[in-house]
C-alpha cells in the first residue's frame, strides 16, 4: 500500500509540474518571441523477477519527469507602426550582448537606439549585434551619422531637343552644389554655329554674365557625336574650391533638321546638401538603411544572427532570450540562406497555441485527478487493514 501511495504522489508530482509548464505558456500567450515548451514524461524503474533471473510480475514505481523540450515554430507578424521592430523570416535569432559581455540569442526584435546612438533590445537593454564592412562583428551603431555631409555636384545631364532652325537657345537653372554644401545656379548658352560648321553649337556655362567653360556640341543625324556628347568646365565659387563639371548630352539629347521644338532642359544633377538622419530602418538582408532628409539613403551594418542544428542546444534565459549550451552546435552569420530574412515594422508573436495547450490541460487535470484517486483508496485500504489489527 505505501509503494501505491508512493506511485500516486509522483503522479501528482509530475502533473503539477506540467500544469506548471503549461500555465507558463498560457501567460505568455502575448509575449513577441516567446516559444512554448513541453513537458516530458516517462516511466520510473521497475522491480521483481523470479529464481531464474527472468524479468516476471515486474512492477513500477510511478511516474517520473524528465525536461522541457521549446518548440521553436515560428510564430505570426504583426505589423507595427515602428521600422525598428524586426521579425526574422525563417530560422535565425537576433544576437545580443549584455553589459558584462555575455551572448544571447532572441526572436523578439523590438529595438531602438540609445542616446549613443546604439541599437539595444527594449527588452533587456542588450546591445544588438551586427556585423560592418570588414566583417568585424561589434555592436549596430548610427553614432557620428546624425548628419550627412554634402556632397558637390559633378554631373549635370540634360535631355530635350534642340531645334536647329534656333539661332541660340538659354537653359536656366543649372543648380549646382558646390564642396561646402551651398548651392549656386549657372545657366547654359547654346548659340547655333551651323553656318559655319554644319550641326553644331558653341555651348557656354554661364555663372551670371561670366563664362566658366566653353566647349562645342556637334551633332549627326540628329545625335550628338561621340566626341562632342560631353563637356568638361570648372566653376569656382568666391572663397571656395574649384568644382569640375561634366556636362552630359549623351542620353536624351537631340537636334532634329525640320524641327522647331526647343525644349532642352536639365534632366538630373548629382550632388546633395547636407542634411539631418530623418530615418533609420532594416532591409531584408537586416543591412541598416539611414535615410537622410534630403532624400538620400547610407547603409550602415547588417545584423548578426544565429541559428542552433539542436534545439539540445539551445537554453532558456528569460526576458525573451536563449543561450547556448553547445557552442559548436550554434552558426552565426548574416540574414541569408538558412538564417531567414529580415521584415521591418513587424514583431514576431508568441507561438503558443491555446487550443493545444487547453487540450493538455484538460489531460493533466484528469491525470492529477486520477493520481490523487490513487493515493485516497491506497489510504483507505491502509486504513482498513488497520482497523481488523484493532479488532
Amino acid at each position: 500500500m505505501i509503494d501505491s501511495i508512493q506511485i500516486g504522489m509522483s503522479g501528482l508530482t509530475g502533473f503539477s509540474q506540467g500544469l506548471r509548464v503549461i500555465a507558463n505558456n498560457t501567460a505568455n500567450l502575448n509575449t513577441p518571441g516567446f516559444k512554448t515548451s513541453m513537458q516530458q514524461f516517462t516511466d520510473a524503474s521497475y522491480s521483481g523477477s523470479d529464481y531464474s533471473g527472468r524479468q516476471m510480475g515486474q512492477l513500477g514505481y510511478g511516474l517520473k519527469t524528465g525536461g522541457t523540450t521549446i518548440s521553436f515554430r515560428q510564430g505570426e507578424f504583426r505589423q507595427t507602426s515602428n521600422t525598428l521592430d524586426l521579425a526574422v523570416n525563417g530560422q535565425g535569432l537576433f544576437t545580443l550582448k549584455n553589459d558584462s559581455g555575455k551572448t544571447s540569442y532572441t526572436r523578439d526584435g523590438q529595438f531602438q537606439f540609445d542616446a549613443n546612438g546604439i541599437l539595444l533590445s527594449k527588452t533587456s537593454g542588450a546591445q544588438v549585434m551586427g556585423l560592418d564592412a570588414q566583417g568585424n562583428i561589434g555592436p549596430i551603431s548610427i553614432a557620428g551619422k546624425n548628419t550627412l555631409a554634402g556632397k558637390a555636384t559633378s554631373t549635370v545631364k540634360f535631355a530635350g531637343n534642340l531645334s536647329t532652325t534656333a539661332t541660340d537657345q538659354t537653359v536656366a537653372g543649372v543648380t549646382i552644389i558646390d564642396a561646402s554644401g551651398t548651392e549656386h545656379t549657372l545657366s547654359l548658352k547654346l548659340t547655333n554655329t551651323s553656318t559655319t560648321t554644319p550641326g553644331t553649337w558653341r555651348a557656354d556655362l554661364m555663372n551670371g554674365t561670366t563664362v566658366v567653360g566653353t566647349g562645342q556640341l556637334a551633332f549627326e543625324s540628329g545625335r550628338p557625336t561621340a566626341a562632342s556628347a560631353t563637356m568638361a568646365a570648372t566653376f569656382t565659387p568666391a572663397g571656395q574650391a574649384p568644382v569640375p563639371l561634366t556636362l552630359d548630352f549623351s542620353a536624351n539629347v537631340t537636334s532634329f533638321a525640320p524641327g522647331t521644338l526647343a525644349n532642352l532642359a536639365v534632366a538630373s544633377i548629382d550632388g546633395f546638401l547636407p542634411a539631418d538622419l530623418s530615418a533609420t530602418t532594416f532591409d531584408a538582408d537586416g543591412t541598416l538603411v539611414m535615410t537622410y532628409a534630403n532624400g538620400e539613403t547610407v547603409n550602415g551594418a547588417r545584423l548578426l544572427l544565429g541559428r542552433f542544428d539542436t534545439p539540445d542546444a539551445v537554453g532558456a534565459l528569460g526576458g525573451n532570450e536563449f543561450e547556448a549550451l553547445d557552442p559548436d552546435a550554434w552558426h552565426t552569420g548574416p540574414a541569408s540562406g538558412a538564417f531567414g530574412t529580415i521584415r521591418a515594422g513587424f514583431v514576431e508573436l508568441s507561438n503558443v497555441n491555446l487550443s493545444q495547450e487547453f487540450s493538455d490541460l484538460v489531460i493533466m487535470q484528469r491525470g492529477y485527478q486520477a493520481s490523487s484517486q490513487i493515493v485516497s483508496t491506497a489510504n483507505e485500504m491502509l486504513q482498513q487493514l488497520f482497523s481488523m489489527k484493532s479488532r
